[in-house]
């Protein structure tokens, strides 16, 4: 099994804290969970959905001797929290946690964290451009991703019919198991068509007062119901750009998915949503390997100048970056906001691009030369 861009990060973490792992579900979470306990001489894994490893975990009886235990779904107790607290404090010296789950596991970082100090947080994402499988061809990666997703199992299966399927078996999972057993939400079948309408409406700006009418519920509910498909990581939005620009408008945001397969839309919009998944990795990985504060956003003023996305790293705006399908002529606001707020770097990321180029402080370049294996374990690091 080849190693996941996370994996090595995480065994050095636990030498001196327990650490969590969050992310999708089916992105590689307890694969790598496993694999880490591999390397253990005394581990154990308990995952928290069998009702035998739950009796034994909530009595604590997976035995002192144990090196390394793995909870896996923990979060599926409702006191998990509380509950991981007072085990860790009272461990043995030559013990301890890997805790694997949704997204709920780094609501904590907020304030109020009880736990603040005893655990590092590492977020997991499907494969990417930035990281591929070794058995999927270069050359092939982003029609895949494209057309198939990044998730494991999707990005390796034999063809669309087949990650169809599987991408609905895992949305079904997502609402039948996590939304409904963890989140008071009294009717999920409207939920899933919120979550349907956010599909057709990848990469623009969403009034989720103005779709909130359209579904004849609460602009509070819809807030509420994309912070609750946000948390179960199935989308992440992306918010304007308002600092340092006096006519930029403040909202609304733009909504992507973490899997790219599930966009309704033409390759264009398909194509912004992968660089949206491959910035959104490159970004938590940041965060989480060095402790930088990255925040993505997107450019627009009200005279319509748009930019699709703003890595801002320590409040540095480090580089703005444009996403077309075909067309390399230089994108004209690109260039302006490129003048205007003199970002470390500016990059238009074409997909059906002949040759790369540089002009007027543009770098011109195909998705693969911007990403390319940046996070595939022993090659590439990220660029500072």
């Amino acid at each position: 099994m080849e190693q996941r861009y996370i994996q090595r990060f995480v065994q050095a973490d636990l030498k001196s804290k327990m650490v969590f792992i969050a992310g999708p579900r089916q992105s590689g979470k307890t694969t790598i969970a496993k694999e880490i306990l591999r390397d253990s001489e005394k581990g154990a894994y308990f995952n928290l959905d069998s009702d035998s490893d739950r009796r034994i975990v909530l009595k604590q009886q997976w035995g002192d001797e144990k090196d390394l235990v793995v909870f896996d779904e923990l979060h599926k107790y409702g006191r998990w929290k509380r509950w991981l607290k007072g085990v860790y404090d009272t461990r043995p010296n030559n013990q301890t946690y890997l805790v694997t789950g949704s997204a709920r596991l780094d609501v904590y970082r907020r304030g109020g964290d009880s736990m603040l100090g005893r655990y590092h947080l590492w977020r997991l994402h499907p494969f990417s451009l930035s990281e591929l499988p070794k058995s999927i061809p270069r050359k092939e990666a982003v029609t895949r991703l494209m057309t198939l997703g990044g998730f494991p199992e999707l990005l390796l299966s034999e063809d669309e019919r087949t990650a169809r399927r599987l991408r609905r078996e895992r949305l079904d999972r997502v609402f039948r198991e996590d939304i409904r057993d963890l989140e008071n939400v009294r009717n999920l079948s409207l939920v899933q068509i919120f979550l349907d309408a956010l599909r057709s409406r990848v990469g623009t700006p969403i009034a989720l007062a103005t779709l909130a009418n359209e579904l004849e519920i609460s602009p509070i509910t819809a807030k509420r119901w994309l912070e609750l498909l946000e948390r179960m990581y199935v989308v992440f939005t992306v918010w304007p750009l308002s600092r340092g620009l006096p006519r930029a408008i403040r909202k609304p945001p733009k909504v992507y998915f973490y899997d790219t397969g599930d966009v309704l839309g033409d390759e264009g919009v398909r194509a912004e949503n992968l660089v949206a998944c491959e910035l959104k990795k490159l970004a938590e990985f940041r965060e989480d390997s060095e402790g930088y504060n990255v925040v993505l956003k997107y450019v627009r003023d009200k005279e319509g100048r748009e930019v699709d996305f703003a890595w801002i790293e320590e409040g540095k705006l480090q580089e703005l970056v444009e996403v077309k399908l075909s067309d390399d002529s230089l994108h004209k606001p690109l260039i302006y906001y490129g003048q205007r707020l003199n970002p470390t770097r500016a990059t238009q990321i074409v997909f059906n691009l002949k040759r790369s180029f540089s002009k007027a402080r543009l770098d011109v370049v195909s998705p693969m030369e911007r990403f390319g294996d940046l996070l595939t374990p022993g090659k590439n690091k990220p660029v500072d």
